[in-house]
């Protein structure tokens, strides 16, 4: 698997520097990413970057900086905001809204702008004393005023599996109760306190659909700031395909899909529908079907 680095630079060297939030305020090639309840500007298949005079009431974070050299702050600004709402062309969209919309950078500046607004207006008070807090750190810290914790941003682990047949022919996939039956996706749950990633991958597809895994392998990761998850991909292959059921409340129905139909469900031609391009069940998905085993035979969504 390859390994990549990060996209912008994150300059987490500079959040300790007295005064860092004023001095890039007041340079003046900074711009801001705003973000507004989880949504971010988007222009023309853009991620916006404004100057700071466009935006009013804010809380102020250290983003990073771009790849053009620029200096980038996070702006999380309250619900209605009218200074930032004046152009018409412009949208308010999330991470599940831009699919593949983005380009990488931008993907990636988007989540860690979103994740780091929402514990920014989040964290205002302290859990063990309920005292206000203050941002330290260029906004990745808060320190509370009365019992002088430092607070930081939270991470909640979670796994999601793409579980293979024995074969390596068929994908079983899990329809949960939100979805009324009109998406399938890969299965996935958050980590319990005291399990180790691989323990919540056995315990969650035993629960969800039933089945024993074996020959369980990492994927990638990828952030999800709803609410503030980093979700874990594995692949893995059922020890028993005919011990697959649903829990029947969570997941109402668990089903193996052959590569012909993942490839024609790819490309919007059913039987189901799958995840948005944004998220990492659509990769696994997507990668298990690219991985074709060798020797079997072609079907008409080859060309995906």
């Amino acid at each position: 698997m390859t390994v990549r680095r990060a996209f912008f630079d994150r300059t987490a060297h500079l959040r300790d520097e007295e005064g860092i939030l004023d001095a890039l305020r007041a340079a003046p090639d900074t711009r801001a990413v705003v973000v507004r309840e989880g949504r971010a500007r988007v222009a023309d298949g853009r991620l916006l970057m404004v100057p700071l005079g466009d935006v009013g009431e804010a809380e102020w974070g250290v983003l990073g900086r771009h790849s053009d050299g620029s200096s980038l702050l996070l702006a999380a600004v309250p619900p209605l905001s009218d200074t930032i709402d004046a152009a018409p062309a412009e949208t308010w969209l999330g991470v599940r809204d831009t699919g593949g919309m983005l380009d990488a950078e931008s993907t990636e500046l988007l989540i860690a702008a979103v994740s780091l607004a929402s514990w920014m207006l989040g964290a205002r008070f302290c859990t063990v004393c309920g005292a206000e807090t203050e941002i330290r750190q260029g906004g990745w810290s808060r320190r509370c005023a009365m019992c002088e914790i430092d607070i930081f941003p939270r991470t909640d682990p979670a796994v999601i599996v793409a579980v293979e047949s024995a074969d390596r022919q068929r994908l079983l996939l899990g329809a949960n109760a939100n979805w009324r039956g009109r998406m399938y996706s890969c299965f996935a749950g958050f980590v319990e306190a005291g399990e180790s990633l691989e323990t919540t991958v056995h315990r969650e597809i035993e629960e969800e659909a039933g089945v024993l895994l074996t020959d369980l392998r990492y994927i990638a990761s990828q952030p999800w700031p709803y609410p503030r998850s980093l979700m874990v991909g594995f692949r893995a292959t059922a020890s028993d395909e005919r011990e697959a059921r649903p829990d029947g409340e969570e997941i109402i129905d668990v089903r193996w899909f052959t590569r012909e139909e993942i490839g024609s469900a790819l490309v919007g031609d059913g039987p189901v529908g799958l995840p948005g391009p944004a998220s990492i069940a659509r990769t696994l998905i997507q990668g298990w079907y690219d991985e074709r085993p060798h020797g079997a035979p072609a079907d008409h969504g080859d060309s995906l």
